[in-house]
């Protein structure tokens, strides 16, 4: 069987944005890496969020294989997308007004804390303020989002800001409005979206940065093993042990 040719033209447009945001983002990756080594280091927690298809990139960072132990989630039932019937409910709760409040107020997260929230778009009510009810609380915000969207769209937030506006670091995804890379003739609609491999490859880079900001501390980085190579179970048991206080996807 030959080859796709649209198959191979995704992979290109994949692997030129990875480049872009490997070359134009590498200062703000850094930062966000020192941040969270900060938090970890001074005793803080850290958490992740994300709505609809964002949510995928900030589950890829929890309770992982090769990740930080001290990273949980930081979930709005209903919104992450296709765990709702109907699936559309959760994009309609991503636009709901004071939903985001809530979810702080009755979760573990205080000051010192850090919240990383994904959001392609940034514009919704929920990952804005999201962001601004985080601030207020004393968390560092860091925003993955496509920055491309708060020229080119309006926000649906009643400020008229876009998630970018409200965090202490901002890691632009380099991902063009309507996320998808291929258009064809024949194909009434754009398609072959590259968000979820850019993102997640951001989340990965910033966990990176942050593993080699605690070596550089003296501070040994609370990564997990996998469970399927000998000892893996034994090793994540320790960490979690050891930083029981700072995981809450256990309990």
């Amino acid at each position: 069987m030959s080859e796709s040719k649209l198959a191979g033209q995704f992979f290109d447009a994949a692997i030129g944005l990875l480049g872009r945001v490997r070359d134009e983002e590498a200062e703000s990756i850094a930062a966000a890496g020192a941040a969270i080594a900060d938090t970890v280091a001074a005793g803080g927690r850290l958490f992740a969020f994300g709505a609809g298809h964002s949510s995928l990139a900030a589950q890829d960072v929890v309770y992982r294989a090769g990740g930080l132990a001290l990273m949980n989630l930081m979930a709005v039932p209903g919104a992450l997308g296709v765990d709702v019937m109907p699936a559309t409910l959760g994009s309609a709760l991503e636009r709901v007004d004071g939903l985001a409040g809530a979810v702080l107020d009755s979760s573990p997260a205080k000051a010192g804390d850090v919240l990383v929230i994904i959001s392609l778009s940034g514009r919704n009510a929920l990952p804005v303020e999201m962001a601004m009810n985080a601030r207020a609380l004393g968390l560092k915000v860091i925003g993955v989002t496509s920055v491309a969207y708060a020229t080119e769209t309006r926000s649906r937030h009643s400020s008229g800001g876009f998630l970018r506006d409200h965090c202490d670091i901002v890691l632009d995804s380099k991902i063009a409005v309507g996320d998808a890379e291929l258009e064809v003739d024949g194909i009434e609609a754009p398609f072959a979206p590259a968000s979820t491999v850019v993102t997640s490859a951001i989340m990965q880079g910033m966990m990176a940065a942050a593993a080699e900001g605690l070596l550089e501390r003296g501070v040994e980085p609370p990564l997990l093993r996998s469970g399927n190579v000998d000892g893996g179970h034994e090793w994540n048991g320790r960490v979690m042990a050891q930083y029981a206080d700072r995981i809450f996807y256990r309990h």
